[in-house]
Parts: structure tokens; C-alpha cells; sequence
């Protein structure tokens, strides 16, 4: 059966190209290769011994977008990552934002609903909830104004999928609610490789253990948490990754309840930032430099999953820990410096 994986190279994307693999789907990358690299390809093939088809495209290019599922017109699943993802880029960048993550979904999903099997997994957001009246977050936790344009992106998007599921009943979506998916491939044959400043926490962490940052600015120590910094539902992407198999095999099995579902993806438990350099801390046996500065913009106090629905009705959830998830990272990070 081959599965379209948008975003394939990327972080997330990537890994669950090699869960796909191994369960035996045939999978289609697209990816612009805008926050990607090309040689992510060898690292699934050395993980599954599998090369994954890939095309070069940009999504914000209908055209291309249309020649592409004329092409591919036997797809039965698509699985939609490609997407801009930092907040605080999203903040002083609004509009590309909104072309980058909204047009291309219009585009995908008028391509997908002229196929015969029209499943279609959302590469969705914890930031759909903004801070959130009661933790943990359940699927049911009102939506909130977003935070910043990217948390919008998701939210709107949430939207235009479950409109076009209102008048189309062959399509079938489900939208995973990410929490903060972190560590790589424990073969270390792919992970997080962010170009240029690191957006998020466990890169920058990484970066600086090696060498490549002098030290980590912690963004806020004022929060009203434990230790006064940022709450997070840190998920080892592997485990992430595995989500999606199952979310996609859900539709392709017809075991829906409805043709638009929601599910989070998370832990169900917070760390703090502080928590998370000590994970670090105890799995690379460094003792890793920070500083507390201001807060950033967007940012909210604490989010953390609910995740009873994933659990009871997806079927799914989490084996790894934080140290699993830092570990991996942290050999990650050696590999490529050291390549």
C-alpha cells in the first residue's frame, strides 16, 4: 500500500517514514528541502533497507501539487507534516506562515479528495490549546486564542479539515495533537538536524554539550511552576513516530468513529526546562552550561497531555523515557559532529 509522507525528510517525518517501512508500506516523500537535508534518504535506507521514493516539490506550487497526485493517483493514506514550525520565527514572519502552512493544506486536501481512498493524518499541535484552563490537557479542553501565528496555523488548519469533512463523507482525518516530540533514531542514523540557531530546546542543548553553543539560554525562570521555568510533555519521537502507523492503519481499517478525530500525543507527564538539562546532564555525564534570561514571546507556563483517549481508543502510547529520549540525542549529536 503506498503512503504519502509531505515532510518526509524532516524530523518527525523522517522517523515515521522508517515505521511505515517497517511495517511494510510503500511510501512517497515529498519534501522542499527548506529545513531538510537531502542525505536524511540514506538514513532511512540504512535503517530499513528500504529506499523511499522522493520527489523534490514545494506544496505552496499547485500546479505541481496536482501533476504530483496525477502521477501518484494509487495513494491510500496521506500523512501531512510539511509545515514551518517556530514560534518565534512564526511571531516575526506571519504572513509566510499562514501561505506556508494554510495554502498548502487547501492544495493537499482538494488533491486528496479526488482520490479513491481519501485517509488523511494531520500533523497537529498541544499549541491548539494555548494555556490551558486545567492540566492535564484532554482532547475536549476548549481552544484558546493562539499564542502566536504558527499555534493559529494549527488551529485554523484543525478547521479546514473538519469543514471539508462535514460535506465530503469519503474522507477520513485524523489530527494528532504533538506535545514536544525530542531525541532520535536510536541507530543514530537520523535525528533532529535543525540549520542554523536551534528553535528548540534539546538541539540547543545538545549543541551546547558539544561545544557548538558557549550555553543555553533558558527562556523565563519566573513562571509559576516547581522550579520556576516553562512545563513541557517531552514524547521520544520514536514513540511519535509509531503514533501515525497506528493512526493510519485505524482509517485504512475503517475502525474510525467518525471521518474527523482528534487525538493528543504526549507522555502525560511535564518536565521542566531545568528538568530536562538535568536529564542531559545524567546521560551524557556533562554538566551542561545555562543561563536564565527573559521570557519569550508566545511562549505559555506549562502543557501536558492527557492521554487516556490515545491510550483506550488509538491504542497507542509511550515506551520511551526523558533520559531514553536525551540519550538518543545526545548520541545523535556526537554522530554528526564527529562525521
Amino acid at each position: 500500500m503506498k503512503v504519502l509522507v509531505t515532510g518526509g525528510l524532516g524530523f518527525i517525518g523522517s522517523h515515521t517514514v522508517v515505521e511505515l517501512q517497517n511495517k511494510g508500506f510503500e511510501v512517497v516523500i515529498i519534501d522542499n528541502l527548506s529545513n531538510s537535508s537531502i542525505e536524511v534518504l540514506d538514513g532511512i535506507t540504512a535503517i530499513t533497507g528500504v529506499k523511499p521514493h522522493f520527489e523534490k516539490l514545494d506544496l505552496k506550487e499547485k500546479v505541481d501539487v496536482v501533476q504530483f497526485f496525477e502521477k501518484y493517483n494509487d495513494i491510500v493514506g496521506v500523512i501531512h507534516f510539511a509545515a514551518s514550525k517556530a514560534v518565534g520565527e512564526s511571531v516575526k514572519e506571519p504572513l509566510m506562515y499562514y501561505e506556508n502552512n494554510i495554502g498548502t493544506l487547501v492544495y493537499m486536501l482538494q488533491e486528496v479528495s479526488k482520490l479513491d481512498k481519501q485517509n488523511f493524518i494531520f500533523s497537529s499541535s498541544c499549541t491548539v490549546y494555548g494555556q490551558a484552563d486545567e492540566l492535564p490537557i484532554t482532547e475536549n479542553a476548549p481552544i484558546k486564542p493562539a499564542e502566536s501565528p504558527y499555534g493559529n496555523t494549527k488551529q485554523i488548519g484543525e478547521e479546514i479539515i473538519r469543514d471539508t469533512c462535514k460535506v465530503n463523507d469519503n474522507l477520513s482525518c485524523i489530527a494528532l495533537r504533538y506535545f514536544n516530540p525530542i531525541g532520535a533514531h536510536p541507530s543514530a542514523e537520523i535525528g533532529e538536524l535543525p540549520i542554523g540557531v536551534p528553535q528548540n530546546l534539546v538541539p540547543y542543548i545538545t549543541q551546547t554539550g558539544i561545544g557548538m553553543r558557549e550555553q543555553l539560554s533558558v527562556f523565563g525562570g519566573d513562571y509559576e511552576t516547581p522550579d520556576g521555568t516553562c512545563i513541557r510533555d517531552y514524547i521520544h519521537v520514536v514513540d511519535l513516530a509509531k503514533a501515525h502507523v497506528i493512526a493510519l492503519e485505524r482509517l485504512l481499517e475503517e475502525k474510525n468513529l467518525s471521518n474527523y478525530e482528534v487525538f493528543n500525543l504526549g507522555t502525560g507527564k511535564g518536565s521542566s526546562v531545568l528538568e530536562a538539562i538535568e536529564s542531559f546532564d545524567r546521560v551524557s555525564g556533562k554538566s551542561l552550561k545555562y543561563q536564565i534570561v527573559g521570557r519569550r514571546e508566545g511562549d505559555i507556563t506549562a502543557a501536558y497531555a492527557d492521554t487516556t483517549k490515545a491510550n483506550d481508543v488509538l491504542g497507542w502510547k509511550t515506551e520511551l523515557t526523558l533520559d531514553d529520549a536525551m540519550a538518543s540525542a545526545w548520541k545523535w549529536e556526537q554522530k554528526i559532529r564527529n562525521t
